[in-house]
């Protein structure tokens, strides 16, 4: 199956976009965004990989699905098109920042500024259906996604994979602990936040200190 998607990541994902799965996987897509309102644009299913080249690659960040409300998913996980409401996850991902780095809280939520510096933002489900969580849920993404965690274990050293909330945290034995960083915390949704497991977590200065520590660039969050 032709897949468009940077020719970096096609190379060490090709072979995946054969398999069956995938091609079951393509058909369901397919049909869900004919017949029904499916997010992000099918031009931005793929923006992660596209936004971060795989030779950029230095830190991982894994969400679970897209934001399923209208206008906000853009291919990004936990990120949102510029002029968009920031959502409530969101919104304590940047307290965090202001807290752990003294950084301002931006105006926009499009985290393509980190895709660039090599942070790739990749949820496990690529797709979802409008107003319904989930939907497009055990449909082979994870499959797909979960070969990319592999194969950039395998072929990475030294990345940071944060890991937030107990569906992240189960793709720890996925990663090369011992060629690889990994930092987990609760999930920034209000639900986990307001119960103490988020804020004061650190994980952007603790990032950025482990990227110092190999001569690599720190993320300007």
């Amino acid at each position: 199956m032709n897949v468009r998607i940077d020719p970096s990541w096609k190379q060490l994902l090709g072979a995946e976009f054969d398999k069956p799965y995938f091609e079951k996987l393509a058909s369901f897509v397919r049909g869900e965004y004919v017949n029904n309102q499916c997010y992000p644009r099918g031009s931005e299913i793929f923006a992660a990989f596209s936004e971060c080249p795989l030779q950029q690659v230095k830190v991982v960040i894994l969400g679970q699905d897209p934001y399923h409300g209208p206008g906000q998913a853009n291919g990004l996980c936990f990120s949102v098109h510029d002029g968009v409401l920031h959502p409530p996850s969101l919104i304590n991902i940047f307290r965090e920042i202001e807290q752990d780095l003294g950084a301002p809280y931006p105006k926009s939520g499009d985290l393509s500024r980190w895709a660039r510096q090599g942070v790739l933002l990749l949820n496990a489900v690529l797709t979802v259906r409008a107003h319904s969580a989930g939907s497009h849920q055990n449909q082979g993404w994870e499959e797909f996604t979960n070969a990319v965690i592999r194969k950039l274990s395998a072929e990475k050293e030294g990345l940071v994979f944060l890991l937030w909330g107990g569906f992240a945290k189960k793709k720890a034995p996925l990663i090369n602990s011992a060629k690889h960083h990994i930092l987990t915390s609760g999930h920034p949704s209000p639900l986990s936040a307001n119960r103490g497991y988020w804020f004061g977590n650190k994980h952007f200065s603790r990032t950025n200190e482990l990227l110092r520590e190999q001569g690599k660039k720190p993320i300007q969050w």
